[in-house]
């Protein structure tokens, strides 16, 4: 067995509690979790969602989606759509979301890009390939 130091999936959360510190600063001062920026970054693209793909594209756990749904919809960040056919439930970003997406947007630009220019540009593309490509290879049956 490899040293925990060594261990990917502990390498993985170190990593993830570095680079969101910068973000969880910045969102902490707009009475956002980051779980909550997420949901309201994938709607800010102007597409509602259904609970399932939010869930997915959000990466977060069916139970945990709900309770920040609701959260959002009491705050009057986020609204509920009926799709076209009225058999599914939807989500979109609400006016007041938007604010809160054009007030982190440009804050969360900055994090990256200073993030990337002390990681370096090439770097960061290729860890990016290849956590991705990692990710198609641990999930393949």
């Amino acid at each position: 067995m490899r040293k925990l130091e060594r261990a990917l999936p502990i390498a993985l959360l170190h990593a993830r509690e570095a680079t969101l510190k910068p973000f969880r600063h910045e969102l902490d001062q707009i009475d956002l979790t980051v779980q909550q920026w997420r949901v309201i970054r994938v709607l800010a693209e102007g597409k509602a969602c259904c609970a399932t793909e939010l869930a997915e594209r959000c990466v977060l756990m069916p139970p945990s989606l709900s309770r920040i749904l609701k959260n959002l919809t009491e705050r009057e960040l986020i609204e509920r759509v009926d799709d076209s056919d009225g058999r599914r439930r939807k989500v979109q970003i609400a006016p007041a979301g938007s604010a809160k997406y054009t007030q982190m947007s440009g804050k969360a630009a900055k994090i990256y890009e200073d993030l990337e220019n002390r990681f370096g540009h090439e770097k960061m593309e290729t860890l990016l390939d290849l956590l991705n490509e990692l990710r198609m290879v641990a999930t393949a049956e």
